[in-house]
């Protein structure tokens, strides 16, 4: 199975380019991000015509996540247990799917925008009840074929950033953020870094300053897997020429790229 994740940034907007990589990549399951538009506008038919069945959860211009399998999908879940609301509002960064015997999560982690903000204390939290639910699931079956993947608003590491200096003070680098991944990659271990380790292996670049063109980028999209996931994994990477802009004429791309994994 090839399994990858992109935090797409608007499907609609970018529905041409998306398709267009699955048929060339060559990917069995995508899980999508930053998906931003309702259920009922999901452009569902090109992935269709290709030969994939879609789900999606999404309410609103913001957040959004689906997932796209040419293998089946089945038992679909709609946020994990425990999820904590935003507001008092449940929402759609969370979704479960099990593709031919893999069980699929695609996760959009919440931004936490500055570190005295709410918001922060909301992706400390939700990262918290991940961890806790992802770790019962492995009690209940610790040979469970589970792929958490997505974007993670966190920066695991100093090389993760182009400069951390300009960082320093920021959201996605500090220490709670960190730790709060390292708890979950203690049992969910990062299946790509083996494949592409070291500095600028980044899966995102912000639009402004040219940052891709710099190579300023950050490495905040990852594949968590189960250790009985991990150990089929044969080969992975970071599509960073998806991130490149199309021809002239062609909406933009992306502000991240995907990020795939082979298994075996």
């Amino acid at each position: 199975m090839r399994l990858a994740t992109w935090n797409v940034n608007s499907i609609r907007s970018r529905i041409d380019r998306v398709t267009s990589w699955l048929e060339r990549a060559d990917v069995d399951v995508l899980a999508m991000q930053e998906t931003k538009c309702k259920d009922e506008q999901f452009p569902t038919l090109p992935f269709a015509s290709l030969g994939y069945e879609v789900v999606h959860t999404g309410s609103s211009q913001w957040n959004g996540v689906a997932i796209a399998s040419r293998v089946g999908i089945t038992d679909v879940a709609v946020g994990f247990d425990g999820q904590p609301t935003w507001e008092e509002a449940s929402e759609a960064r969370a979704l479960g799917a099990t593709c031919d015997g893999v069980r699929v999560w695609s996760l959009y982690v919440p931004n936490g925008r500055t570190v005295d903000s709410p918001h922060y204390a909301y992706k400390l939290d939700w990262l918290a009840a991940l961890r806790r639910t992802a770790s019962g699931w492995l009690a209940e079956d610790p040979r469970a074929q589970i792929a958490l993947v997505g974007d993670w608003n966190i920066a695991p590491t100093d090389e993760d950033v182009w400069d951390i200096e300009v960082f320093r003070h920021s959201t996605h680098v500090t220490e709670p953020e960190r730790a709060a991944f390292r708890a979950i990659e203690a049992e969910f271990p990062d299946v790509v870094r083996p494949f592409a380790p070291g500095p600028e292996n980044f899966t995102y670049w912000d639009y402004t300053q040219l940052r891709f063109p710099r190579r300023e980028g950050m490495r905040i999209d990852f594949v968590l897997g189960s250790p009985a996931l991990a150990e089929r994994v044969g080969h992975a990477e970071i599509v960073r020429a998806e991130r490149k802009p199309g021809k002239k004429g062609t909406p933009p791309p992306s502000d991240h790229a995907p990020v795939l994994v082979d298994l075996t």
